[in-house]
């Protein structure tokens, strides 16, 4: 059961991954991602990380995407123009493709070590405690230079949006 979920799931996330890069509006496409970062939670309740998928869907699904909506919108981003594609990538953009992935593959199957295997629920080290605990000793520097990353973001976006108005 835990392994039709977890394609479900996959599925969802790779669909909604697939839709997010083909749409040309950006609302649309932030809809979309909604839709990844969803998946993805539900992806980790099934890995028993229950803290961590709670976190997933506040911050990133919450948050996260209302910062983007709010940012698109400060914009005024319409939608995508139409580009024309030259007959070259339409021709050779889906072979080369397939041969990237299948390259990828090939690497990642015979570079990485064999394992076990996952084991669904297994992993209890995703409580509360864990997390803060390895997020302000092991990883406080990259969780600082995130936020100051996404406050650079917003004063750009607000300073762009600005301009726009004068």
């Amino acid at each position: 059961m835990d392994a039709i979920l977890f394609l479900i799931f996959a599925a969802i996330a790779l669909g909604c991954a697939v839709n997010l890069v083909l749409q040309t509006h950006p609302i649309a496409s932030a809809l979309s991602l909604i839709g990844v970062m969803g998946a993805l939670a539900a992806l980790y309740l099934l890995l028993g990380g229950e803290f961590i998928a709670a976190a997933q869907l506040i911050v990133y699904a919450g948050a996260i995407m209302v910062l983007f909506v709010f940012v698109i919108m400060l914009l005024n981003a319409g939608a995508e123009q139409e580009s024309r594609k030259r007959l070259a990538a339409k021709v050779l953009g889906i072979p080369l493709l397939v041969v990237l992935l299948g390259l990828v593959g090939y690497v990642l199957q015979n570079a990485l070590l064999p394992s076990e295997g996952v084991k669904f629920g297994a992993f209890r080290h995703g409580t509360a405690q864990d997390v803060g605990r390895s997020l302000f000793t092991i990883y406080l520097l990259p969780f600082e230079v995130t936020s100051v990353l996404i406050l650079v973001a917003i004063l750009g976006a607000v300073i762009l949006a600005r301009k726009e108005i004068d």
